[in-house]
């Protein structure tokens, strides 16, 4: 008996009413217990969730409080429309100013506001998968428009007037870049969405956090190379061939001009040109990730000064990280269509004109249509339109040999609708291009009347009104009422294309 009540106590249906309470209990404070870890788990992840949102906040705040913004207040109140282009324009602006410490890398005077030492517009198709850098360079003659000074007037205009000077016609870091960026929109035609101006030291500072940037020479570079007042050679400063250049030293390579090629100002641009494909190609191989653009965020927010609408580290990293689908070898460097003047550089027409009409209608430099459409497709070229010359009076001079060239080209510009005023002959007949003279302000409507006779010229001159003095060019050419609108980038430019994925020792010439 005592064996058979011992085993069926030991059954847990033969237990007593206390021993299933405790176990029921036990099990109670075990789910609490799970509970709770559940809780504080959860509220430990809450908690880091606000402290990284709280974390990335603090960064956010930090660089908006790196960016410089300038005065768009100087911006003009005359802009070219925007167009149907979803493409942007973006001024670059590289800037020579030896003030807040700059002076210490380029030397010069500490209180110089400085100039634009190198320029360029990059065109940024609507397929975000193109974009066309065009280089300006620093001597081109061009008219710079009124500027907003320090106490709220504006300066006249400045007809013939080398292109670098524009970064100082404002007197101020807050407004020079608004006169620049006026300048260029008068010169191209073009609405430029945002501009971006970068001195020596965010330079210096933009090369280092990328790990130094790939450049060639082709021969070995002295100190009297790029300080040409130095009596001897002095150091070494680059050796023959290949090398990686970071902080002054890419600084000092970008800024050569007497010591390679043709120690001209156009043959700096070239190496610019190369210096900053092999700049993108750094930025594009490490990667568009977080832990890569956050070091090159504030190394660019401690570095640049904004258009307002950049002026913030959202917008920023936004626009940098629309731009992250464009191939490097869709990546284009060109220089506006040039001509030496003297000692300084002139605008070739109508070739710079047919450039921008090109980027306007979203064309890469082949002449395929990029607005927008998947890669790889196109739209067709745009068939010939005539030039609309309504309200444009001009005089037409036969400045040749050739008979009747007058009265010809006074018909295909009646054809186009402009108003000719009297024909001639010129005082010399011996032109071989075209000349389209212009009075003061009348630049834009010149620029229409050139584009009727394609390979002409434009000259200002200190008359009024508007002559058109023909050439052998355009006697050689046959009658037509109409000039075709440009499909393509002109060829002579697109031949002397850089591409960002090119060799860094391919063109060594440098001019």
């Amino acid at each position: 008996m005592t064996v058979t009540s011992s085993r069926r106590s030991a059954h847990p249906r033969h237990r007593s009413g206390g021993e299933g309470r405790g176990r029921r209990s036990a099990a109670r404070d075990r789910r609490r217990r799970r509970g709770r870890r559940i809780r504080v788990g959860l509220t430990i992840c809450l908690a880091l969730l606000v402290l990284a949102g709280a974390g990335a906040g603090w960064l956010y705040f930090k660089l908006d409080g790196n960016i410089s913004t300038f005065d768009a207040g100087g911006l003009s109140d005359h802009r070219p429309d925007a167009g149907s282009s979803k493409g942007e324009n973006v001024l670059v602006i590289g800037s020579d100013t030896r003030t807040d410490g700059n002076n210490k890398l380029g030397g010069g005077d500490k209180n110089d506001v400085g100039r634009s030492d190198t320029t360029f517009l990059l065109h940024i198709y609507a397929d975000h998968q193109h974009a066309l850098a065009v280089s300006i360079p620093r001597d081109t003659l061009v008219t710079i428009p009124p500027c907003k000074l320090p106490d709220g007037t504006w300066t006249k205009a400045q007809p013939q007037t080398m292109f670098n000077a524009a970064y100082s016609v404002g007197q101020t870091a807050k407004g020079n870049p608004a006169c620049t960026q006026n300048t260029v929109e008068q010169l191209t035609g073009l609405r430029v969405d945002h501009t971006v101006v970068v001195d020596f030291k965010g330079f210096a500072r933009l090369t280092e956090v990328v790990g130094g940037v790939k450049v060639c020479l082709p021969q070995n570079v002295y100190e009297n190379d790029l300080n040409p007042h130095l009596t001897s050679p002095g150091r070494l400063l680059f050796r023959k061939g290949e090398q990686t250049v970071s902080g002054q030293r890419a600084l000092d390579y970008v800024r050569i001009r007497h010591g390679i090629g043709d120690g001209s100002d156009i043959g700096r641009i070239k190496r610019q040109q190369a210096f900053v494909a092999s700049l993108l190609k750094e930025v594009k191989s490490n990667g568009f990730t977080p832990a890569k653009l956050l070091p090159l965020a504030e190394a660019a927010t401690k570095s640049l000064t904004v258009d307002p609408g950049l002026g913030s580290a959202g917008k920023l990293i936004s626009f940098a990280m629309s731009l992250k689908d464009i191939d490097l070898h869709n990546t284009k460097f060109v220089t506006l269509p040039w001509r030496y003047e003297g000692s300084r550089v002139a605008v070739v027409q109508p070739d710079a004109d047919a450039l921008f009409a090109a980027l306007k209608d979203d064309r890469t430099i082949d002449g395929k249509y990029a607005g927008g459409k998947k890669h790889g497709t196109a739209k067709p070229a745009p068939s010939a339109t005539a030039v609309s010359g309504a309200g444009i009076d001009v005089a037409v001079y036969n400045g040749t040999t050739a008979t009747g060239l007058a009265a010809r080209g006074a018909a295909q510009l009646t054809a186009d609708g402009f108003t000719v005023t009297g024909t001639a002959t010129a005082s010399a007949q011996d032109h071989t291009t075209t000349l389209v003279e212009y009075g003061p302000g009348l630049e834009d409507k010149a620029r229409t009347v050139a584009r009727v006779f394609p390979g002409a010229e434009l000259q200002p001159v200190t008359g009024t009104g508007i002559n058109v003095v023909l050439g052998q060019s355009y006697a050689a050419t046959p009658a037509a009422s109409a000039s075709p609108a440009p499909a393509a980038v002109p060829s002579a430019v697109a031949e002397g294309a850089r591409s960002a994925d090119d060799n860094p020792c391919s063109n060594l010439t440098y001019g």
